[in-house]
């Protein structure tokens, strides 16, 4: 049995959540509370498997809970976000405190988007429920604690390599814990990184640019939400909008970017399949594939066609993933050449380019 505590000062949100998660008959809500402080009390009682966080909420909010959380009890933990550019970069800020996903506040009237949310939450509650969390170290101020976060979400600088790279693409797939995984990874390239990015990270549409900003600011390659006509170039990354594709056009002497609704019925939108296979046909064996933490096997059929025509694939490692399922899909079908630890990541994509 998952055991749950609900953390949410909207007594309609305590409730809504607690109804949906149990509804499976494998999960069950222990308790709930209505500010960071209850909250805290409640997971040191019932010791949890599995933590839901508000993020604003009287007299402690869910960011500072969040921190205590992972110093004391570390833990699994869903954040509930609002769907604007505020809640995106609150959830974000939590994701890189140790926060492993998010789920949204606003809960639909219309019926298919109660089903989907509520398939949603309980397919990530059971998901990151058994996922060990490691503690982070005592926090001593607010400045430490941007120190603390930064330390964790960046790997060492990766060094240029000499000559031509036999790769000039590489295109990232990934899904739950995916943004601190992504910023230890772009923030390492060199700002002469020598090959073009593209990432399909699932996200609402609110999220994604907000995501895009915060990988700029400490990565020194250029980061942005990917446009139309945007064109890829060395030492730039781009992001595919939440709630669309991104897609590769091949025009004569250079690649530019095409975001679109179709396909409209992909489970994913962003979806890394349509992505991955977007890069294997207008790259082919120039691309470069990395999965990345994720539920599910989304980039899986992606990696598929761009192995077949002379791509690489890395796939993350199944102890530094916060949900080992994306990167699982691609290694139990022998598509991935190397497994690699997220702290290696970025040092191995390098590698991979003069392979």
């Amino acid at each position: 049995m998952i055991t749950v505590v609900v953390v949410d000062d909207s007594a309609f949100m305590r409730k809504a959540i607690s109804t949906m998660l149990e509804k499976d008959s494998g999960i069950k809500v222990v308790a709930t509370a209505r500010d960071g402080e209850e909250g805290l009390e409640k997971i040191r009682k019932f010791n949890p498997d599995v933590v839901t966080l508000d993020i604003e909420m009287p007299r402690m909010d869910g960011l500072t809970a969040l921190r205590h959380i992972m110093m004391e009890m570390p833990r699994p933990v869903l954040m509930v976000s609002s769907l604007t550019t505020e809640g995106a970069e609150a959830t974000l800020k939590a994701m890189d405190l140790g926060a492993v996903d998010f789920i949204p506040k606003q809960l639909s009237k219309v019926s298919l988007d109660i089903v989907k949310i509520e398939f949603d939450l309980i397919t990530k509650v059971k998901t990151v429920a058994r996922r060990k969390m490691r503690p982070v170290p005592k926090l001593r101020s607010s400045l430490a604690a941007h120190r603390n976060v930064e330390s964790r979400s960046a790997a060492k600088a990766v060094k240029p390599r000499v000559g031509r790279p036999k790769r000039d693409v590489v295109v990232i797939g990934v899904s739950t814990g995916g943004p601190p995984a992504v910023q230890k990874i772009l923030s390492a390239f060199p700002a002469d990184f020598p090959a073009g990015i593209v990432i399909a990270q699932h996200m609402p549409k609110a999220f994604t640019g907000p995501f895009a900003k915060r990988l700029d600011g400490v990565s020194k390659i250029s980061v942005k939400e990917a446009e139309t006509g945007d064109r890829l170039s060395p030492g730039h990354a781009f992001v595919a909008p939440g709630g669309s594709h991104l897609i590769l056009n091949q025009k004569m002497s250079r690649v530019d970017l095409c975001v679109t609704p179709d396909p409209a019925d992909a489970l994913y939108k962003p979806s890394a399949n349509v992505l991955v296979t977007s890069v294997a046909e207008a790259m082919g064996r120039r691309a470069l594939g990395v999965i990345l933490t994720g539920m599910g096997n989304d980039g899986r059929d992606g990696i598929k066609v761009l192995k077949s025509k002379g791509g690489r694939a890395i796939a993350q490692s199944d102890s530094t993933c916060v949900v080992y399922g994306m990167p699982k899909a691609i290694v139990d079908d022998g598509l991935a050449d190397e497994i690699v630890d997220i702290d290696d990541m970025a040092d191995a994509i390098m590698n991979n380019l003069y392979l």
